[in-house]
């Protein structure tokens, strides 16, 4: 991806080198499901944060120093927040609506937000709370090693999925979810977080398309996003932890169906076709 010399989103909040204190974790959770969720990145976290106990919370100053391919990877994402707004402020002005930009924050180890804390092993997150993107930027190095999937557009594709939940937010969907989720059962209220995080993914492609369409990509980025789409299948992931697969517990998406709705977006660029809801067929 050609980004250099691009504009950069002036909705970056920098608080790496704070951390919002400690960060004890509770509620039970196993430590294998514990292991799960810190590799799957995009997490709703409202469910992840509830498992932690409330604490007081203070911004304290970390030890871990700053270093110029973090400053590198922050104009980057910058650059990548940049054109997420252009592309959502134009197609929400096509369909008569108004695009309210959100803020990307960067963090370093843990981070407090309107959702609760979270540490960086949650993975990037959105919290509709405050309307912020959150991401260690470290995380970057994780998807790269244990992920196998790395390049730039790799990167790109983890804020357009995030930023996909802050539409998703804006139009009224997120919410709708979570009213629909006390009213099933598990299994019922996994299968909505599968389809709303398959959304995400095809927000995702829309971004891509609209960014292709600008003549910045290199040969070879949209296949580095569509590497990241796959390689955080919970199917995947959950093969990978401990050895099985449980469909019944997803709450992402198999990374044949996070593929198939990027790739989606990206061919048709076309909004009215991401409806993972009425789709039979994920």
């Amino acid at each position: 991806m050609r980004w250099r010399g691009e504009r950069q989103s002036s909705n970056i909040e920098d608080r790496r080198g704070m951390s919002a204190g400690k960060v004890a974790v509770g509620g039970g959770l196993g430590t294998v499901l514990l292991l799960i969720i810190a590799l799957i990145f995009g997490a709703d976290p409202r469910q992840l944060l509830e498992q932690l106990p409330a604490e007081p919370s203070s911004q304290v100053q970390s030890s871990r120093p700053l270093n110029p391919e973090e400053e590198q990877l922050k104009e980057f994402v910058g650059v990548v927040l940049a054109k997420s707004e252009d592309v959502w402020n134009n197609l929400f002005q096509q369909n008569g609506r108004q695009y309210r930009e959100p803020t990307l924050v960067l963090f370093t180890d843990q981070v407090q937000s309107a959702c609760g804390r979270a540490g960086a092993s949650v993975g990037p997150f959105y919290c509709p709370g405050d309307e912020k993107v959150y991401i260690d930027l470290s995380f970057y190095e994780e998807l790269k090693r244990r992920f196998q999937a790395p390049g730039d557009f790799a990167q790109a594709y983890v804020i357009a999925h995030e930023v996909g939940h802050h539409v998703q937010h804006l139009l009224g969907i997120s919410d709708r979810v979570d009213a629909m989720r006390g009213r099933v059962s598990q299994a019922e209220a996994n299968q909505l977080s599968v389809r709303l995080e398959l959304q995400a993914d095809f927000f995702a492609g829309v971004f891509a398309r609209y960014v292709k369409d600008q003549g910045i990509l290199d040969p070879g980025d949209i296949e580095e996003a569509l590497t990241a789409a796959s390689a955080i299948g919970d199917d995947k992931i959950q093969r990978q932890t401990t050895g099985y697969v449980v469909p019944d517990s997803f709450t992402h998406g198999s990374s044949e169906q996070r593929l198939r709705w990027f790739k989606r977006g990206y061919d048709s660029g076309d909004i009215r076709q991401g409806d993972t809801f009425s789709a039979r067929d994920l």
